[in-house]
């Protein structure tokens, strides 16, 4: 992980300034509600970033964000107050304590590159749950509605700074490549360019439904996620463990 998570973290939020978070959090807080069967609020947001999502879950919730960047990190520390937030890798997390509702949004999963990397991700999740607990994450593009060679342009601007993201898409074996060329220009200190490439796991539903099922859970995917084309899994862990069916021995 690097570029925009590491040197240009402090320009995190101004990159996204368009994005809702207060709106994805509700939408996310109401699956939860719905889904979940615990009956507790200590809530788990992996991959938290800057806090931008925790700003209002913690609201409602008992919250913990976990994140791989100290960079990002320090950033949701000067944003939010009372939330307890841990550096961590989400392939091998060991908390020692279960949650109600893990969450891993905006497409953080995808960080995770590999199939057995994300089949990992997913243990990890299900047992840092509750019996009854609920697992809701945003994955990133599969190979099929992945498009390489696109170039896209973002931009923000606030009154003391602007930025300019030039980006190209290409494919590398399961991973998306993002080349990303950025503008920041500050007011006073002149424009900084950085040049970043971020690479992704490109995940197919049907394996990660599979994975979210031989880890325990019992899943399902919702076309109409927070982000449009992205979609949202829901997994829940079983509030009472199950046992496996044995066939009758025949009489003789």
């Amino acid at each position: 992980m690097g570029g925009m998570y590491t040197d240009l973290a402090e320009f995190y939020d101004a990159t996204y300034s368009s994005k809702d978070y207060r709106k994805e959090a509700a939408r996310v807080a109401d699956f939860a509600r719905r889904a979940g069967r615990s009956g507790g609020r200590e809530w788990l947001d992996v991959a938290c970033g800057t806090g931008r999502h925790l700003e209002y879950l913690s609201r409602q919730f008992h919250c913990t964000g976990v994140d791989a960047s100290p960079q990002m990190l320090r950033v949701a520390r000067r944003r939010l107050r009372g939330v307890r937030l841990l550096r961590g890798d989400m392939r091998s997390l060991r908390l020692g304590r279960q949650f109600d509702v893990i969450s891993c949004l905006f497409s953080g999963i995808g960080h995770v590159r590999t199939l057995a990397a994300l089949r990992q991700t997913i243990r990890t999740f299900a047992q840092h749950l509750k019996p009854g607990g609920v697992l809701l994450f945003e994955p990133w593009f599969s190979r099929e509605t992945w498009i390489p060679g696109m170039v896209h342009l973002l931009t923000a601007s606030t009154p003391n700074l602007t930025i300019a993201r030039m980006s190209f898409s290409s494919v590398r074996g399961n991973q998306s490549v993002l080349e990303m060329h950025y503008l920041v220009g500050r007011k006073g200190r002149g424009v900084l360019h950085a040049a970043v490439t971020e690479y992704s796991g490109l995940f197919d539903r049907g394996t990660t439904l599979r994975f979210l099922r031989e880890a325990g859970l019992q899943p399902r995917y919702l076309h109409r996620g927070l982000l449009p084309g992205r979609g949202l899994f829901i997994a829940v862990r079983p509030a009472v463990a199950t046992r496996p069916r044995v066939r009758p021995r025949p009489s003789r």
